[in-house]
């Protein structure tokens, strides 16, 4: 089994897509990227401890390649916003890729690239790429809200829904 994290905002709205992709095993909310151990939601929405809102992935490489799963991401994503996503706004909704190894971070570089060069989007494409952090769980609340939740989730995710809609239709 292999492991990819990403950040895009909610990580509520991240779940679902990649949870339904076959070669996927488990899909995990969570927060990364900062400088206090096991923080709390409370802790990360403060802005003080530096994490951001993430997933971390469980895959079959067998099954689903480490590209593919970009591919998913980078569909359920604004990469040209770096303040957040959406109607999620400030640091910890930030895009970010979190490369495990030198082959994650050269696709994951390679995959922003072609995605700069193929005219998709006007503006530059801003998700960060970064070395993987220790990654906390998220409450047990957070875990599979898509389907705890289903109003809330398709209340809290229109938005992104509307942009993908837009730009990645195809």
């Amino acid at each position: 089994m292999k492991r990819a994290i990403f950040a895009g905002g909610c990580f509520w709205c991240l779940v679902q897509p990649f949870e339904t992709y076959p070669g996927v095993c488990s899909v995990l909310s969570g927060y990364t990227g900062g400088h206090v151990a096991n923080p709390s939601y409370e802790e990360v929405c403060s802005g003080k401890t530096g994490h951001t809102e993430a997933v971390e992935i469980i895959y079959d490489e067998s099954k689903v390649s480490y590209q593919e799963l970009l591919e998913i991401y980078w569909a359920q994503t604004d990469p040209t916003d770096a303040f957040g996503q959406f109607q999620d706004r400030g640091d910890n909704y930030r895009p970010i890729i979190f490369y495990e190894n030198a082959k994650q971070k050269e696709l994951a570089e390679a995959s922003k690239a072609k995605l700069q060069a193929s005219g998709r989007f006007d503006d530059p494409i801003v998700t960060q790429i970064e070395p993987a952090q220790p990654f906390y769980p998220a409450e047990d609340y957070h875990q599979q809200f898509y389907k705890k939740d289903p109003l809330r989730y398709t209340i809290s995710s229109g938005l992104r829904h509307k942009f993908i809609e837009e730009h990645w239709k195809d």
